[in-house]
């Protein structure tokens, strides 16, 4: 049987996941938890490249069929969000080893669909010039981070956009992503060829080339908005190269973004029955 990194995934996720202090003890985080999770529902071959403390018990929090090679760091990537009333505050305490292009396994570089979803601008930028020919869908909001000595993270400006923006098929953030730099919106519009640019509950913005388009957002009632963007972004990708239409794609992504905000955690990411429910909706 061949080794999990001699198999060419459907589906690559670059980036960290990340230990998560909270009062109910340590939880698993990172944009690239929820984006396996929803692509495992999808039923494709998913690989993760990520770096984490050796034998991270986190780890096991991921779905089984997801392929996970793991750098070897000192510490997991930690992060802690304190919720004041001027707003949340972020620290992140540890930081786990910088994803280099060397640490990729040669199967891994032929996978279908790639995500880049830095947490702790983690992800090497050169990674964009390995996949200029791969469906890429990239993230970026941690990218837009910095750490301060004692932990406390403040969004800076993302200094490779303009390197790794143009090589993107995809790219998704939210309206929090840029509160720093409002005027970030028209410069990454003009930047990738596709940008989402998502707004919670009243939908989001789709620039085409830099034409705005506005998409709306399924009603839920929520329970919990942790992930909904991550399962966003992961979908739209998914089932835009499935079907090769960003609308129809736009509308299975928004569909099954509203469920997870019903539920907590991972219990949020979407089953296989509301894929295959989503993707009937919009493909009968």
């Amino acid at each position: 049987m061949p080794n999990a990194t001699e198999i060419v995934p459907d589906y690559l996720l670059i980036g960290h996941i990340t230990h998560d202090v909270t009062p109910y003890g340590p939880q698993l985080g990172g944009t690239v938890s929820y984006a396996a999770h929803t692509a495992a529902a999808f039923g494709l071959k998913v690989a993760l490249l990520t770096s984490t403390a050796p034998d991270e018990p986190l780890l096991e929090r991921l779905p089984e069929s997801v392929a996970v090679l793991s750098i070897p760091a000192e510490q997991t990537t930690t992060f802690e969000n304190i919720y004041r009333p001027t707003g949340r505050v972020q620290y992140m305490y540890h930081r786990a080893r910088t994803l280099e292009v060397s640490m990729l396994p040669p199967a891994w570089r032929q996978a279908r669909m790639v995500h880049f979803g830095p947490i702790a601008y983690e992800v090497d930028p050169p990674f964009a010039d390995v996949f200029a020919k791969t469906p890429l869908c990239v993230t970026p909001q941690g990218w837009m981070r910095h750490r301060e000595p004692d932990g406390r993270i403040r969004q800076i400006t993302w200094e490779a956009a303009s390197h790794v923006l143009p090589r993107s098929d995809l790219t998704v953030l939210s309206i929090e992503d840029i509160q720093h730099d409002p005027g970030l919106e028209a410069v990454f519009a003009a930047l990738a060829p596709v940008l989402v640019m998502t707004r919670a509950e009243q939908g989001g913005t789709v620039y085409v080339h830099g034409e705005p388009h506005t998409y709306a957002a399924y009603p839920a009632e929520q329970v919990d908005p942790t992930g909904a963007g991550d399962v966003f972004a992961t979908a739209l990708h998914i089932v835009r190269n499935q079907l090769g239409d960003l609308w129809q794609a736009l509308e299975v992504a928004a569909r099954l973004a509203a469920n997870s905000v019903t539920r907590r955690g991972f219990a949020g990411a979407p089953t296989p029955n509301e894929v295959a429910e989503a993707l009937a909706a919009v493909a009968p």
